[in-house]
């Protein structure tokens, strides 16, 4: 059975692994893509592929946001929401209720809940400052939205291969780095059986740079 996934900012370093992944992959040849970025045309490539559908929007558009929602089984919302309004999670919450869309992953930052200890928790959340008042806000907003949601707190980036470590809401994050590759492949596991982590809140880091101080590039 045909499943339609939805990924808002569709221009991302991480949304283009998943993308090009679920494209490429037979375990997921069932599955089409809508694809809703500003500037639609980035994706050019993709625009003949049966498979897609390009949509030029703004995440801050509610109507915009909603109308992409119509006939969605699962979304990805491939940004963190820093708006002080946060109008991104609002829209998208608003959006999937008015189209009874329920399955939604997105994305966050780590230290949402002070699970990141010692150094560099503490230096993490100097550099998240004041972007994570909304980000907790946006987790609790979906969290008290009645969907079916994930929250995935991303670790400082890299480009290193997979692997990683999944941590709960409850449990201390397991490293401080991970790679967009890491992160594109808990996203693809979640859209290949969308009871995982389900109404939870889960990390995803590289386990061999836990203890450090900085990020790890």
């Amino acid at each position: 059975m045909t499943k339609h996934v939805l990924i808002l900012a569709a221009n991302g370093q991480i949304a283009r692994l998943v993308e090009h992944r679920i494209l490429t992959e037979a375990a997921f040849q069932d599955v089409e893509l809508t694809l809703f970025l500003r500037n639609a045309s980035r994706l050019n490539t993709l625009q003949d592929d049966p498979r897609v559908t390009l949509i030029d929007g703004d995440i801050t558009d509610a109507a915009a946001v909603s109308a992409a929602m119509v006939g969605q089984d699962l979304v990805f919302v491939a940004v963190v929401d820093h708006d002080q309004q946060n109008r991104l999670t609002k829209n998208v919450i608003a959006g999937m209720q008015a189209n009874h869309v329920d399955r939604v992953l997105f994305t966050n930052v780590l230290g949402l809940y002070d699970e990141v200890p010692g150094e560099f928790g503490r230096w993490n959340l100097e550099m998240i400052d004041a972007g994570m008042a909304p980000a907790r806000r946006s987790d609790q907003l979906l969290a008290d939205s009645g969907l079916d949601y994930t929250t995935l707190r991303l670790p400082w980036l890299n480009d290193r291969d997979i692997n990683y470590t999944v941590t709960t809401k409850d449990q201390p994050y397991d490293g401080v780095s991970g790679s967009r590759a890491s992160v594109a492949d808990v996203v693809l596991q979640i859209i290949a059986d969308p009871t995982r982590y389900s109404r939870d809140s889960i990390g995803m880091a590289d386990p061999t740079t836990a203890g450090n101080d900085r990020p790890v590039y």
